[in-house]
């Protein structure tokens, strides 16, 4: 069994279900240990929601009096899980690493512990190699990206921003890939608002709508024109905006009651082209000129994200290639990811990770060929960057 699997087993074997960390962050911080790297817990949350949060660096001394201050490049990722959902539904116990028919069965398998174990592998690899590297190498890691995602990167982005920490290049080891390690990586993200929308009625008997008010009659209207609102057009990197409604909720429950009011939860992603507060002021002069009586509750997720080609993207597709042959496919699209809260502070953030197509999923799992190429992309990775920084 290679290194990177053995580790890779040894996290699946620890039940880290969001925000617990099982130890995982222990067992990663006694191998970056052994290798120089200064660990730091920054742990973070209520007693009812401890999150573990790991800060770990292995600064260089300027490799020429030019020099002012070495590159960091930083790996990036989560130590948690989603649940399991049904365990007599999976195949074998999630958290006992399996192998069948050529993959790894294991809930984490392909989100994210493979990428955590590949990263720290890689890291060995290289420093065996290159004792005395151009670069730092740092290691951020949280038990809280599947869960609310309050107490876990963005606590300690908050903390190393407080200290001027400086970051050049991060590698987020998010799942991107579509059917073969490398097929395609994450050079940015569309952001995330979310809007609460209450609007207010006149309760009253369903047979004397004189003397009531339907809010949901008043607001379909608007609704309607939301949905069919073209708000950008995206760009070279992003699709265009998107308005999407997820839940809507109006009425007691009786058949004869017009309801008080009508409750609707809606969702911006939004590219580059547009801004949160542009959104919030298009939607509320569109509410307002429907004449709807309204309160509206806003949440941003996330800022959208952009790394153009250059240093970082570019020593990622040549180790791509260099391990693989692929050409890399750049892409946006899909959910979120805590590259939105490192992307404040670092200004390139890519997302790169095996096969996405389990995760989640009852018998999440990752096949075993795509185990020590990822580490070995890592690997070219760090040379890449190296290289560019002692020339």
């Amino acid at each position: 069994m290679s290194p990177t699997l053995q580790l890779t087993e040894q996290l699946i074997a620890r039940p880290s279900i969001t925000p617990e960390d099982a130890g995982c962050l222990d067992l990663l911080a006694g191998r970056l240990a052994a290798l120089g790297f200064a660990c730091e817990r920054l742990d973070s949350g209520p007693p009812s929601f401890h999150v573990s949060n790991l800060w770990a660096k292995r600064p260089v001394a300027p490799v020429h009096e030019a020099q002012t201050a070495p590159k960091t490049v930083v790996f990036a990722g989560h130590t948690d899980v989603v649940p399991t959902g049904p365990v007599e539904q999976w195949s074998s116990p999630p958290f006992t690493p399996t192998h069948r028919g050529g993959r790894l069965y294991g809930r984490g398998a392909s989100d994210m512990k493979t990428s955590i174990a590949a990263f720290v592998v890689a890291v060995e690899e290289f420093l065996a190699a290159t004792p005395k590297p151009a670069i730092a190498i740092a290691f951020l890691l949280t038990s809280d990206e599947e869960g609310p995602s309050v107490d876990g990167t963005k606590v300690v982005v908050e903390q190393l921003a407080a200290r001027g920490e400086r970051l050049d290049w991060c590698i987020v080891g998010e799942p991107t890939a579509v059917t073969a390690t490398g097929d395609m990586i994450k050079n940015g993200r569309r952001g995330t608002l979310s809007g609460k929308l209450t609007v207010k009625g006149v309760q009253g008997h369903i047979a004397y709508p004189q003397l009531a008010r339907n809010p949901i009659h008043q607001a379909v209207p608007a609704l309607t024109e939301l949905a069919a609102t073209a708000w950008d057009k995206g760009n070279a990197f992003f699709q265009p905006t998107s308005w999407q409604m997820s839940n809507i909720h109006g009425g007691t429950g009786a058949t004869n009651i017009i309801p008080g009011q009508v409750v609707i939860d809606f969702n911006f992603r939004f590219s580059t082209e547009s801004t949160a507060e542009g959104l919030q002021q298009r939607v509320h002069a569109l509410l307002d000129r429907h004449g709807l009586e309204y309160d509206l509750a806003w949440t941003l997720g996330g800022q959208p994200f952009l790394t153009e080609p250059g240093a970082l993207v570019g020593a990622v597709q040549q180790a791509i290639h260099a391990e693989t042959g692929l050409a890399t496919e750049l892409s946006t699209t899909g959910g979120t990811s805590d590259g939105r809260f490192i992307a404040q502070i670092c200004p390139e953030v890519v997302e790169l990770g095996p096969p996405n197509d389990s995760i989640h999923k009852i018998d999440e799992n990752i096949r075993l060929v795509d185990v020590e190429p990822l580490k070995n992309i890592y690997r070219r990775v760090l040379e890449n960057l190296n290289a560019q920084a002692a020339a």
